[in-house]
C-alpha cells in the first residue's frame, strides 16, 4: 500500500547536498596530506588520483582548506537527510539540531581524545571506516574555526532548505 501522505524527495535538496560532498571531497584531494584522509591512504587508486589534482591545483581553497571540510560536512549531510525525508521546517530544525550535535561532538572528541579513546572498542579496527576512528581522534586537534565553521554551515543548510522547500512543507 501507498502512503498517500508521503511526501516526495526534494531532489533540488538532494542535488545541492551532493555537490556540496563533491566539493567536499575535493578539498581532501587538493588541501590535505593523503596519510591523514582514509579513502586517499586507504585505495592506492585513489593516492594517484590525489597526486595528479594536486599538481594541478596545489593549495586551490587557500586557508579555506583548513576548515571547510567541517562546515561541507554538517551542511551536505544536513541537506540529503533532509531532502530525503521532505518533513517541513520542524523537521529540518530537528536534522539541524543532531547533525550540529553530532558534528561538534567529534570536534570536542578530538579536544577530550584521551577520555575518547578509552571507550572506542577494539573490533573497531578490523571494520573499514570504523578502522580510522583511533587515528581520528588521535591525530585530531580540536580548533574553535572549526566549531565556527559546523555552526555556519547548520546555519547556511538551514538557510537553503528553507529557500529550497516545496511549497506543501511551508508549515
Amino acid at each position: 500500500m501507498i502512503d498517500s501522505n508521503r511526501k516526495p524527495i526534494n531532489k533540488l535538496q538532494v542535488l545541492i547536498g551532493l555537490i556540496s560532498l563533491l566539493i567536499g571531497t575535493l578539498v581532501y584531494f587538493i588541501s590535505r596530506s593523503p596519510e591523514g584522509v582514509y579513502f586517499v591512504h586507504r585505495f592506492g587508486f585513489i593516492l594517484k588520483l590525489h597526486n595528479i589534482i594536486n599538481d594541478i591545483a596545489p593549495d586551490f581553497f587557500g586557508s579555506f582548506g583548513a576548515w571547510l571540510p567541517e562546515f561541507i560536512h554538517v551542511f551536505s549531510f544536513i541537506l540529503l537527510i533532509a531532502g530525503i525525508v521532505s518533513c517541513g521546517k520542524r523537521g529540518y530544525v530537528i536534522i539541524c539540531a543532531g547533525w550540529f550535535l553530532v558534528d561538534a561532538l567529534f570536534e570536542f572528541g578530538q579536544k577530550y581524545s584521551s577520555t575518547v579513546l578509552k571507550i572506542i572498542p577494539s573490533w573497531f579496527s578490523g571494520i573499514p571506516i570504523l578502522e580510522s576512528t583511533e587515528g581520528f581522534f588521535r591525530k585530531g586537534t580540536f580548533d574553535m574555526k572549526d566549531m565556527i565553521a559546523i555552526l555556519a554551515g547548520t546555519i547556511a543548510a538551514y538557510l537553503v532548505l528553507l529557500i529550497t522547500m516545496d511549497k506543501r512543507e511551508r508549515r
